[in-house]
């Protein structure tokens, strides 16, 4: 499905069992909030098969916001700084966008469902305790520039599980020393399954008749 924006993976999950009274249904990838795009429903005995359909290769299209750090490293965290950017360069941007493609080490961002010893990071954070995800070993298949217009750039990553756009947005900020927070994110693939083809939720709910007893 197309997940719409400030929607909860789970709250997409909760929605669909209740109005189509699925018993057993998940999802294979959890998105943030704010972003919209593929999500994989699983029903049934598909539920079984999460680790398969979340190692599929995910397309992104982001736009990265320069010269401004936020607490969750994207535009629903509060700003921590906001730089100037005095020496604006499109060749530094792309020079650094391609040092980040590869096996990469990338730590979560701080405000995430990443446990650490047992408790999740963004509970932490809500705390006002310090928080520190250990950085993991992630792939970046490629990052292509698609726009670039003070302070913003346009991107479309491919990449591999367990890869955060909102980390890359704050590093290449930091590589750059101008500070960069995410400013939007859209899930356009998950291996086969695209956008173009995803249902909206008022979509499905409208073909009740025909997804009400799938399971």
């Amino acid at each position: 499905m197309d997940k719409p924006s400030d929607w909860t993976s789970f709250d997409v999950v909760a929605k669909l069992r209740k109005e189509l009274h699925w018993r057993k249904v998940g999802h294979a990838g959890t998105l943030d909030p704010a972003a919209t795009g593929v999500l994989l429903l699983l029903i049934g005995d598909a539920t079984r098969r999460s680790d398969e359909f979340m190692d599929l290769p995910k397309e992104y299209r982001a736009t990265i916001r320069l010269g401004l750090c936020t607490s969750t490293d994207d535009l629903t965290g509060d700003a921590i700084e906001q730089i100037e950017i005095g020496d604006w360069s499109e060749e530094r941007i792309q020079e650094q966008l391609r040092r980040m493609t590869g096996a990469v080490l990338q730590a979560p961002p701080a405000v995430s469902a990443i446990k650490i010893k047992g408790e999740r990071s963004y509970r932490i954070a809500r705390q006002g305790r310090e928080v520190a995800p250990e950085p993991r070993t992630i792939r970046i298949d490629s990052i292509e520039v698609t726009a670039i217009r003070k302070p913003d750039v346009d991107v479309i990553v491919r990449c591999g599980r367990g890869t955060y756009i909102r980390s890359i947005a704050r590093d290449l900020g930091r590589a750059l020393g101008w500070g960069g927070t995410l400013a939007s994110l859209r899930r356009t693939a998950v291996g086969p399954y695209r956008s173009e083809a995803a249902l909206a939720i008022d979509e499905i709910l409208k073909r009740r008749c025909e997804f009400r007893h799938t399971v």
